[in-house]
């Protein structure tokens, strides 16, 4: 029965993961787009043109009683398409269910085309013309628009690159004068001369802001200058901006070696791309960043801080009823629900110690907070705190494993009590302490609730990284792959839209956690087998 019960489990979770999988992935592949005539209630027949999101059978009752008349309907069900037709700034909402008793025809025009834009989501229609400013473009039209747009995303490349790099340090050191010109005043040491030369260096630094400005304003009209002609489902021509176009496609003319390779390419924009149109669009490598950094800061903090415990409670604490309350609190720990280690991460962590932290060192920063807000330092503290339990209970356990002639043997040997530990009982219990990792990654990499209050926010516009001193930034806040699924799946304004990327980010998500349990598995069984020696 256990046997059975478990095998039962097994194929529950991989049925899971194999459906978030699927949902998620397929949400990639370029389907196809179609052509629809519809008629409407007055007789009058509308144009159509987008890709097939979802379908239902739906009771024709449950039409009737909606209102819909349906005369000559006499089955007893009937197949609505829920259509994606993009163009948001032409039609109310980019998404709309056909019946299929108002359908008159459907194709597949192969000269569609899906535009993928950075604003406003995608754009079908037919490609009339390239325009370079407002010349029309003599050649192959999908060939003159594939170079502009790769040229388009090149300018925008340098772009991203000059803001977030020289501009980006200078306004890190233009804040800095400002913090250091304050600090000076907060301690009456703000001079003439000290402050003169601030402003100097002010002025340096905005005289260059303005070089490095004009060149991004230059790069940014290059951007522009190009244009596309689009034929829409209205059958009138509208003209697009190549600046905001990110990839043009015509999903019906691929051949099934350009669909896996589109595919393929998709994925690694979904994964290395940044969030866009309130994350229901673009990538998630800011949410995948921010929830391996702080599952590593995580490890970093609970490991000593579990076993240096678990040491204390196994090997030096006496075996009286303290030792026994403690252990009793340690495990009543990893009951509590993790919104209160929350609530006690910023009570505790945010306002009490990160408040103290900018009162003592960054007094010139306030009011503004530098570590007295949320942030990843925070964040890891706080699970650290929530995983604490299981590394104790595993480390413990791990030891208490140890034959107790092993300590024996090194004592008669002259060893110390510490060098016993440090040599022989720790890197022995080395795999349970492992184990006890292993568990408090899984548990924290999946972890929302307590970290909304202490670090995590919807969008952070830069990562904890960059090339400005002390490069680490862990006051700052940080996106989490976990907290992304909850706001696309229960924050997003176009509800339909995100729904794929719940499934994507949710069985990324797994694949982190798995590709993090499975590093650590792996550091677990070189330990074993380097110290197997020891146990024999």
């Amino acid at each position: 029965m256990t046997g059975g019960a478990v095998s039962i489990s097994l194929v529950a979770v991989l049925g899971l993961l194999l459906l978030i999988g699927w949902r998620g992935l397929t949400f990639f592949w370029p389907h196809a787009i179609y052509e629809w005539q519809v008629s409407s209630p007055a007789g009058e027949r509308q144009t159509v043109i987008g890709e097939i999101h979802d379908r239902e059978v739906v009771p024709v009752a449950q039409l009737r009683g909606a209102g819909l008349t349906l005369e000559g309907v006499t089955s007893e069900t009937l197949t609505r398409y829920l259509v994606k037709t993009g163009n948001r700034e032409f039609v109310q909402l980019d998404f709309r269910w056909l019946l299929e008793t108002d359908i008159v025809s459907r194709q597949e025009p192969t000269d569609v085309v899906v535009l993928e834009r950075s604003t406003h989501g995608n754009f079908y229609g037919y490609v009339e013309r390239v325009l370079e400013g407002e010349r029309p473009v003599a050649g192959e039209v999908r060939e003159q628009l594939k170079q502009r747009i790769e040229r388009v995303s090149e300018l925008n490349s340098q772009m991203k690159s000059l803001q977030r790099g020289e501009i980006g340090t200078i306004n890190f050191e233009l804040e800095k004068l400002r913090l250091k010109q304050r600090r000076l005043e907060l301690d009456g040491e703000a001079t003439d001369e000290a402050l003169a030369e601030i402003q100097a260096e002010e002025q340096r630094l905005r005289a260059d802001y303005q070089v490095l400005e004009k060149q991004l304003f230059a790069l940014r009209e290059e951007a522009r200058r190009d244009n596309v002609v689009v034929r829409d489902m209205r059958g009138e021509e509208v003209t697009l901006s190549l600046g905001h176009v990110l990839d043009a496609t015509w999903p019906n003319d691929m051949g099934p070696v350009a669909k896996v390779l589109h595919w393929f390419s998709q994925i690694g924009k979904f994964v290395s791309g940044e969030p866009r149109e309130a994350n229901t669009e673009g990538g998630v490598f800011p949410a995948i960043f921010g929830t391996v950094f702080m599952v590593i800061l995580m490890a970093i903090i609970v490991t000593p801080l579990g076993v240096v415990a678990a040491i204390y409670l196994h090997e030096y604490a006496g075996k009286n009823n303290l030792t026994k309350i403690i252990r009793i609190a340690v495990i009543n720990l990893a009951g509590v629900p993790s919104i209160v280690y929350g609530v006690f991460g910023l009570g505790f962590f945010v306002y009490m110690v990160g408040g103290s932290l900018d009162q003592l060192f960054y007094p010139e920063s306030l009011p503004t907070p530098t570590f007295g807000s949320p942030g990843v330092l925070w964040s890891a503290l706080t699970l650290a705190i929530l995983t604490l339990p299981v590394v104790i209970v595993s480390t413990e356990e791990g030891l208490s494993r140890i034959p107790s002639a092993v300590r024996q043997g090194s004592l008669a040997l002259g060893a110390t009590k510490a060098e016993t530990l440090w040599r022989i009982v720790i890197p022995m219990a080395s795999p349970a302490i492992m184990t006890g990792l292993i568990l408090a990654i899984a548990r924290a990499a999946g972890e929302v609730a307590p970290l909304m209050l202490v670090g995590v926010v919807k969008l952070a516009p830069s990562l904890p990284v960059d090339g400005n001193f002390p490069y680490l930034h862990v006051e700052r806040k940080f996106m989490h792959l976990g907290f992304h699924i909850y706001d696309v799946g229960f924050q997003s304004p176009n509800v339909e839209a995100a729904r794929p990327l719940v499934y994507a980010t949710s069985f990324l998500l797994v694949t982190v956690i798995v590709g993090l349990n499975l590093t650590a598995i792996g550091i677990r069984n070189h330990l074993r087998e380097k110290f197997r020696s020891l146990d024999q």
